[in-house]
């Protein structure tokens, strides 16, 4: 591969972290929740008013991810750590997290269905006990893994390999802090969005130094 298409790459993959991110935002702003505690026929009447949003906030929320767990192959290929035990992981990690959130998007739209009558809530109580797996599992097995390989590579600084482990950490310890509430407090699922944050600048700095990688990676 050229340094050109190198830099392609990058540029590519940088922009795929970025995009999925910019997804993955709109679709929480889209896809709102009905008020806590609501009852069964407030859930179906919520749902009623706000289909399409949530249709839309499901759509984003299952195609962003898709795009950021493509940014973080690339970083395992662009890191040469594919064949290693890292690059396993986090494409592990990948498929966890993918799972999971289509498990959640899968239930914001059983959500909508008003027969039988319990679907509604049914299903709100569903998304509440799937997102626990997002900070037990999902969220460590994702980044534990690129936190690794990043450290051990030149592709982007190793500050974003040791964020990546701090992050790893944190989601873990929230989900075990909180395993014995059925329902996590709004506090800890919107600390969920930090993520993002990591994503994003590391998709911005991947290309912004994508021509510094060609020339090395062409060395």
């Amino acid at each position: 591969m050229g340094s050109l298409s190198k830099r392609s790459f990058c540029i590519l993959s940088g922009l795929s972290g970025v995009v999925g991110v910019v997804l993955l935002i709109t679709s929480f702003q889209a896809a709102v929740g009905p008020p806590a505690n609501a009852s069964a026929a407030e859930v179906v009447k919520f749902g009623e008013q706000h289909s399409s949003s949530i249709l839309w906030g499901a759509w984003l929320q299952a195609v962003g991810p898709v795009l950021i767990v493509l940014f973080a192959f690339a970083l395992v290929h662009l890191s040469g750590a594919a064949q290693r035990l890292s690059g396993w992981m986090t494409f592990l990690g990948a498929i966890i997290l993918t799972i999971v959130s289509l498990i959640e998007i899968t239930f914001y739209i059983s959500a909508l269905f008003s027969d039988p009558p319990v679907m509604p809530l049914v299903s709100m109580k569903l998304i509440y006990a799937v997102q626990h797996l997002y900070f037990i599992v999902a969220a460590p097995a994702l980044f534990l893994p690129p936190g690794l390989v990043l450290i051990r590579s030149q592709i982007l600084p190793r500050l974003f390999g040791y964020l990546a482990l701090a992050l790893a950490a944190t989601f873990a310890i929230l989900g075990i802090t909180f395993l014995l509430r059925l329902r996590l407090p709004d506090a800890v699922t919107d600390f969920a969005a930090v993520q993002g944050l990591w994503w994003l600048a590391a998709g911005i700095v991947l290309v912004v130094r994508s021509g510094r990688i060609a020339e090395m990676q062409s060395e």
